[in-house]
Order: structure tokens, then sequence, then C-alpha cells
């Protein structure tokens, strides 16, 4: 690897050339378009409607917000944004704002400059060092943002108005890179004046002194709707400041929220255990966050986020891992009765509207059954159960269920009711270990009694289903 120039003169003899990081975004982003590469991979769902946005945004090199409730992948996007800047960027030795050797701007780099020359030091800081990012907070300052007289720095012998005194804050240390502020909205107004100063005006007031700052940063910022546009908090010059306002939307159809999870999720990684996660059990999660989304029982205004997705699926194959190891079985697939393990993972990632204390836990078990019943709708056609309800009821046939029954206990199961083994083999695909069909036993018998054609008796962890014909 040839050496990066050392002082002012190699860089210059080296051709390199100094451009604003809007530019530098832009000719990065403009690559990656042309040769097929995608901008921000790992982010899915966003291919027709926020991705282009973004896109036009970098292409324009307009400072960016994004409007969406929790969980819509808006960091990611913006800390994604690195990747699109050069992977080294030189600046001026020592320098604490990355200071542009061709145009450095604060004190330091100027008198560097002005006394070495040519033979001004060069350091190099890779992307990741020209990232900055603040979640906003009421009691955020602007020593936090911009910065504050240094005491022992004054103390050492120099004046409050020297330029030099200044102990930079986030901003100007992110200057010639990209900051992030995370709901903008949550920052008190002055800080806000501060903040537009500094980025527009290019100067600040810090205890009474002005200092000019030329500071060459994309701003990016994250809010919640209706935060940003119903409750007023931002000032208009700032809000102005924006060139491209782009809203993000959670996953818009079951498979995109499979697949982020499929993406996200970290499933149990134990010694001796097998974990596979069928379609119909991954469907019927991302359903219940689906039917969680527009639910009246929902706060809909704090969102229900896909994080609530990937948690779900996490505990799902957690709970079965454990009826596993309790039952001696190696081979794990979720089933039904490890649902009931959500009301743990749903309780503390939605906020429910309820008249009556202590109706969470049954407000969250209906939606998990409402996602059950519409997933088995979606998968098995009624003729085809339709044998199964009738040879329910033409043999008085019990079934028990649950955590503690084993795998092997449904596929004898399923040879005793022939009836059962065409939609057995429907969901399966025909995988015929028992833990694949004990799962689609399952998920058959629960669809069956959701729509009101088996009658299901439960108590804690066991379940029993007969036919609505049979006998109690």
């Amino acid at each position: 690897m040839t050496a990066r120039p050392a002082t002012l003169g190699q860089l210059r003899e080296s051709g390199w050339v100094s451009r604003p990081v809007k530019d530098e975004l832009r000719i990065n982003a403009v690559a990656r378009i042309r040769s097929g590469e995608p901008l921000f991979p790992g982010v899915l769902g966003y291919e027709d409607t926020v991705l282009p946005q973004l896109e036009n945004a970098l292409l324009a090199g307009h400072d960016v917000i994004f409007l969406g409730e929790r969980g819509q992948a808006k960091t990611r996007m913006i800390r994604s944004l690195v990747d699109l800047l050069d992977e080294w960027l030189p600046i001026v030795s020592g320098s604490e704002i990355n200071d542009d050797p061709y145009n450095p701007a604060s004190r330091h780099a100027r008198d560097l400059v002005l006394a070495k020359g040519e033979d001004t030091p060069i350091d190099w800081v890779h992307r990741d060092g020209r990232y900055g990012e603040k979640l906003a907070t009421p009691d955020t300052s602007i020593a936090d943002l911009i910065g504050e007289v240094d005491p022992i720095k004054v103390a050492e012998g120099r004046y409050l108005s020297d330029e030099l005194t200044v102990h930079y804050g986030l901003v100007p240390r992110t200057n010639r890179g990209i900051f992030a502020i995370n709901e903008l909205p949550d920052l008190a107004e002055r800080i806000q004046v501060g903040l537009l100063n500094v980025l527009e005006e290019r100067d600040v007031q810090i205890r009474g002194y002005k200092v000019r700052l030329p500071l060459d940063v994309m701003l990016v910022a994250s809010a919640n709707p209706d935060d940003y546009t119903n409750r007023g908090r931002l000032i208009t010059p700032l809000k102005d400041r924006f060139g491209s306002q782009i809203r993000t939307h959670y996953p818009l159809d079951v498979s995109t929220e499979v697949a982020i999870a499929d993406q996200e999720a970290r499933l149990p990684d134990i010694e001796g255990l097998q974990m596979r996660l069928t379609p119909e059990m991954a469907d019927v999660v991302a359903t219940l966050s689906h039917l969680a989304r527009v639910s009246p029982h929902i706060n809909q205004r704090s969102g229900v986020s896909v994080r609530l997705t990937v948690s779900n699926v996490e505990t799902l194959c957690a709970n079965a891992a454990r009826r596993a190891l309790h039952l001696g079985e190696t081979d794990v697939v979720p089933r039904i009765s490890d649902l009931d393990a959500l009301i743990a993972s749903i309780s503390g990632k939605v906020e429910i509207e309820s008249f009556e204390d202590g109706m969470d836990e049954a407000i969250i078990a209906n939606l998990i059954h409402a996602a059950v019943l519409t997933v088995f709708r979606e998968r098995l056609d009624a003729v085809l159960v339709g044998e199964v309800v009738a040879a329910f009821d033409e043999a008085q046939t019990v079934v028990h269920a649950g955590e503690d029954v084993p795998a092997e206990d449904y596929v004898k199961l399923v040879s005793s009711i022939p009836a059962l083994r065409a939609p057995v083999v429907k969901l399966t695909g025909g995988d015929e270990s028992p833990a694949a069909v004990a799962c689609a036993v399952e998920f058959i018998l629960e669809g069956l009694h959701l729509s009101k054609r088996l009658n299901k008796e439960a108590v804690g962890a066991r379940a029993t289903y007969r036919g609505r014909l049979a006998s109690s």
C-alpha cells in the first residue's frame, strides 16, 4: 500500500482534491448507484418508498430529517451514510475539528500552516471518525453541541476572547463529516438557535464572545411525526434548514416483516440443539405485529416497532429450546404452545390502552389468537381441514397438546387420525421429522379451535381439543 502524504506539500503533489462533504457523499453515492450496489444494505422494505427519496437528497446535497415512529430503521440509515464518505481524509495535524489542510478554519490550524507552510504535518482520519451523534434531550447544552470556554486554558494565561480557550463541542468536532441529532424536537429552543447559527451563519457566541466557525457539516436528524409537525417545538428557521423531509414507515407486508426478523433475530445457540422456525410460525409472529399496528387497544402514537417482531421471534425460539431441554429433545421447532411466552416480550414494547385493570394479558392473548387464525386461513384449505373436523366428531376424539407433550406423541396422533396427514404434509412440505410434525399438528388444532370447529379446554400449559359434537 502506498504511504499517505505526511505534509501539506506532499498532499499537493499527490493531486488530492478538497471537496465539501456533501459533494463527497454525492460522488460516492453516484458511483454506487451506477455499479448497482445497494446504498444501504440491510435496510429492507424501503426499496420503492424511502430509499429513492434518500438518494434524491444525497444527489441534491440536502440536509435530511427522517420522520417516523420508533423501530423504522431511521438511525440505521443515518449511520449507514458514513459508508458513503471517503475511507480516509487528510487534516491538519493535531486539529480538533478536522481542519482542511487547504482551508484551515481553527486558530490552531491557521497558525500551524502559517508557521510551517508546505511542511505542515498531516494526519489522516478514518470515515468512522467523521460521524457525530447526539440524542436530543431538554438538558442538552450549547457546550455539548458547540463548545465552552476551557477554564484550564484560561488559567494558563489566555484571554476569554482567545479562540484557543474554546473546548469544541460535538458539531465542530464533526467538521467535514456527518452530524446526526435523534429526536430533534426535544432540543430546547435556545439550543436550536445556537445550532442554527453555527450551521447557517457560521459563527457562534460563547460566553459573550463571537467565534467564527466556517464548518462543513451534513446535518441529519430524526423525529417522531407528531412531535415534529403538531406540537410546534421546532423553530421555523431550523426546520427550514432541512432540504429533504423523508417519511419512514413500518413494513407494508408480512413477508417483509419476516425477512427483517430473519435478518435481525439472534436465535439461541445451544450445544446439542438444532433450531429452525417454520414459515407459518414466522408468519404468525409477523402478523401479530401488523395486527397490533391497527388495534384500537394499542397506543399507535408510540408505534409498534419492528423490534417487537424480532424480540418475539427470539422469545418464541427460546421457549421452544427450554421445552426441548426439559423433554430431552434435540430437534427444536417452535409451535403454538410456545406462543404464550410472547406475553413477556410484548408487554414491554407496546403501550396498551385499556379501561380495565388487568386486561393487558387478555388483549395480548387476543392479538396472538387473531394472528394464528389469520395465518391458518391463508395457509390451509377449508375442505382439507374439514376432514379433520369430521374425524374428530365421528370418533369422539380427544387430543392433548402443550409444551409438555413430546414431539413423538404428535407423530402417533397423525397415524391414528389419517385425516391429519394431508394438512400436515402441506404445512411441513414433506418434512417428516417429529418436531416439524408436532408444530404442524398444533397449528392445525389451534386454527380449527379459533375457527370454532373444535372445542378447546386449556389448563396451564396443557390444552385438550375435542370435536364440537363430542361430549365433555
